[in-house]
């Protein structure tokens, strides 16, 4: 073609409701359309296409459409962007394609027309100018600090020209770059205040917080957090109207002031000292409460209790309780050695010699629990920069210590008041912790020990109901271990009078190949069913006689030879058999999956090897039916090894083979072709070997001409496989006389 016209862009405005606007240019291919939005502000945005547009072209320009259209005020601008690439290829002695080469000279003019468009978009002299020459000759000494322009005479550029005409403006303009940069790294240093004053009032809250759970009907047992409740906490009851505080070591909420009725009792007191009196006639319990002393020491060293005094009704009751508070008193004891009096199974004592809680079960004491004694214990350590590890005593000289069962310790580790996750600490050895990164200086650690306790504590006569979970036994399972000599595991359930029992036992140690496991059926089965297992431990419940299955015949004879889901018809079969495809050779193939439909149909997915097959089904009793002949064979599909595409250009009226089309199979294949397009080229296709053969290639056609054509590849399986592929044939302008 001839390219006549100049214009690379057009421009528009929107008015809201335009979708199409003209272009009156060429263009090679829709990418080569740049199509552009200004907005009002300036701002660019270059759409997409077949997204916000689509174009109609016509050869000598066209049409876009877009998808909604533009708003009014923006500016719709569409500019050719051809290619900066070279395509043209000319082959030896080859005709001369002097369309292509009359493509590629027009491509170059408008690559030049556009480069024109933006040299007029360009900052120029006039030609008429006598500047003949842009360069800059100054050294770079010669233009440093220095200002670019034009001369004085305006004839040639110059990069010394003085800048102190706007030194004055630079200097003022650099002091308000300083004010303004003082003035933003005080309004950031106030940020950084502000934001850490936000941090420590949200973190001064949040102690509050639980420290002071508010108003609460029930003593609570964990704080606002959900965490472990702290030492000193506080709440208001308002089922009784007091104040109550935590008792960590007690685990106890204990009540601050007297109740509205327990004040009203006080108060009778006052009135009551005849009764008081009467406490003189008491003095054989005065006398039991004189033998207790050392008790009563200790009481009056609580504060809470000097009002005591002028409650003579709860003193009078104290003594005439004073049997149990004796038997409290031999209930819990607390000393460095092991009480031997008075001794009753239950009774608690502290050894402060081990630091640990014990109970005596009848005979002798025994650990009531773990190393923290089965609740919680804080520990707080302060940070030195850069410290990965704390252990031994933390701020308040306690020694850190907790549980470790199957490598996970039973603790919850704060960092700053942040709980860590698993990943940013190590906490195996029962007395340290050591954290994956150093921590800073005076940051605050805290370590919250839970304990465990043993079954070896308790004894399984008192456990009456309740559910241990998996996470407080030493693995996933409840595991009844032997004696490490000859004694195997077992249990056993007793009857209602303990006289006689079922037991379960573990096999001798010397008969086991490997470990057995066995998963129980989800139902009870009916009257008459066995147990039964599917050969991998899983329990299933079947009838106590099965007959024998049958293989009938299969969805499909040809299956390809990868994971494909059959279905098998036949008769007897139960839930859930195991399958198995028997090649001819007597290698086995179990199925992958097996899905029980009924009696008489199974759903099965296998992954075959190619060859011939028999199919078998056993039953969980163990009979087994197998097909009386191979009815499945396993066939991958036919491939090519010839590439999809085109085979090349070949002169006209050429004879011989043009090509040959390869392929593959595991069985024998041949070649066909989807279509009748060869037959226009003058060329024939061998259905044995693939190859294109022609007497005259194009036959009698005078010009250039693209043949497209399919060719398809069928094996024994009757399994197919198509490719399409291509050629073209070179004729000069009369017949087929080439250029040399």
């Amino acid at each position: 073609m001839t390219v006549s016209s100049t214009v690379v862009r057009n421009s528009y405005a929107g008015d809201n409701s335009t979708t199409q606007f003209t272009y009156t240019f060429p263009i090679h291919s829709s990418s080569e359309l740049k199509v552009i939005l200004r907005s009002s502000a300036g701002v660019e945005t270059v759409q997409t296409l077949n997204s916000d547009y689509t174009i109609n072209d016509t050869g000598t320009g066209g049409t876009v459409t877009f998808t909604s259209a533009p708003a009014s005020g923006v500016s719709i601008v569409l500019i050719r962007d051809t290619n900066q690439t070279q395509e043209v290829d000319y082959l030896a002695n080859d005709p001369f394609p002097a369309d292509t080469h009359e493509g590629a000279l027009d491509k170059l003019t408008l690559l030049t027309q556009e480069l024109q468009e933006e040299i007029d978009r360009s900052i120029k002299v006039s030609r008429t100018a006598p500047i003949t020459n842009s360069q800059i000759t100054d050294n770079a000494t010669a233009r440093a600090g220095k200002l670019l322009g034009f001369s004085n005479d305006g004839q040639s550029l110059d990069a010394t020209i003085d800048g102190s005409q706007v030194s004055v403006n630079a200097t003022n303009a650099a002091n308000s770059a300083t004010a303004a940069a003082t003035s933003a790294t005080n309004a950031e240093n106030a940020k950084t205040a502000a934001l850490a004053a936000q941090a420590a009032a949200e973190a001064a809250l949040d102690t509050f917080d639980d420290d002071f759970l508010g108003a609460k009907a029930s003593d609570p047992t964990v704080d606002n957090d959900g965490n472990v409740l702290t030492d000193g906490a506080l709440y208001f009851d308002t089922t009784n109207n007091v104040m109550k505080v935590y008792d960590l070591g007690g685990t106890q909420w204990k009540q601050l002031v007297p109740t509205t009725s327990q004040q009203t009792n006080i108060d009778a007191a006052v009135s009551n000292a005849t009764n008081i009196n009467a406490v003189a006639t008491n003095i054989s319990n005065i006398n039991s409460v004189n033998s207790n002393a050392t008790n009563i020491n200790t009481l009056a060293g609580i504060s809470n209790l000097s009002t005591l005094g002028t409650n003579a009704t709860a003193v009078v009751t104290a003594g005439n309780n004073i049997t149990g508070i004796n038997s409290f008193a031999d209930r819990y004891r607390v000393s460095s050695n092991s009480p031997s009096t008075s001794l009753d199974a239950g009774d608690l004592w502290f050894d402060t010699t081990a630091n640990k809680l014990k109970v005596y079960d009848g005979s002798s004491f025994a650990l009531a629990g773990s190393s923290v004694n089965g609740t919680s214990q804080r520990f707080e350590y302060v940070a030195t920069a850069g410290q990965t590890t704390f252990s031994g005593a933390d701020s308040n000289g306690n020694s850190l210590t907790y549980d470790v069962a199957s490598g996970t310790a039973f603790a919850d580790i704060y960092l700053n008041g942040v709980k860590l996750t698993p990943s940013d600490f190590t906490a195996t050895s029962g007395t340290s912790i050591v954290l994956g990164s150093g921590a800073a200086a005076n940051d605050i650690l805290q370590v919250t020990a839970y304990g465990t306790f043993t079954l070896s504590s308790f004894s399984a006569s008192q456990i009456t109901s309740g559910t241990v979970n998996n996470d407080r036994l030493p693995s996933p399972t409840l595991v009844v271990k032997g004696d490490g000599s000859s004694t195997d595991g077992a249990l056993r359930l007793n009857c209602s009078q303990n006289s006689h029992y079922t037991e379960l036992k573990s096999a001798a140690h010397g008969s086991y190949a490997g470990n057995l496991s066995f998963t129980l059926p989800t139902n009870t089965g009916s009257n008459g069913q066995v147990l039964a297992t599917n050969g991998s431990g899983v329990l299933s419940f079947i009838d106590a006689t099965e007959t024998k299955p049958t293989v009938a015949e299969v969805s499909q004879t040809i299956a390809p030879a990868t994971a494909t889901t059959i279905n098998i018809t036949g008769t007897n079969f139960v839930s859930i058999p195991q399958v198995e495809f028997v090649k001819t050779d007597g290698s086995v193939t179990v199925a992958n999956t097996v899905s029980f439909t009924n009696s008489t149909t199974l759903s099965v997915n296998v992954t075959l090897a190619t060859g011939n097959y028999f199919v078998r089904v056993e039953n969980p009793d163990g009979n087994a039916g197998r097909s009386t002949n191979n009815i499945l064979t396993a066939s991958t599909a036919p491939s090519f090894s010839t590439a999809a595409g085109s085979l090349g250009t070949f002169a006209g009226n050429f004879s011989g083979t043009l090509a040959t089309i390869a392929g593959s199979s595991d069985s024998a294949i041949t070649f066909s072709e989807v279509g009748s397009n060869l037959a226009t080229a003058n060329v024939t296709l061998n259905s044995s070997t693939g190859a294109l053969e022609t007497t005259d290639f194009g036959g009698s056609s005078t010009t250039a001409t693209l043949t497209n054509f399919t060719i398809r590849i069928t094996d024994a399986e009757n399994q197919t496989t198509d490719r399409a592929f291509s050629f073209t044939s070179s004729y000069g302008a009369t017949g087929g006389a080439q250029f040399n």
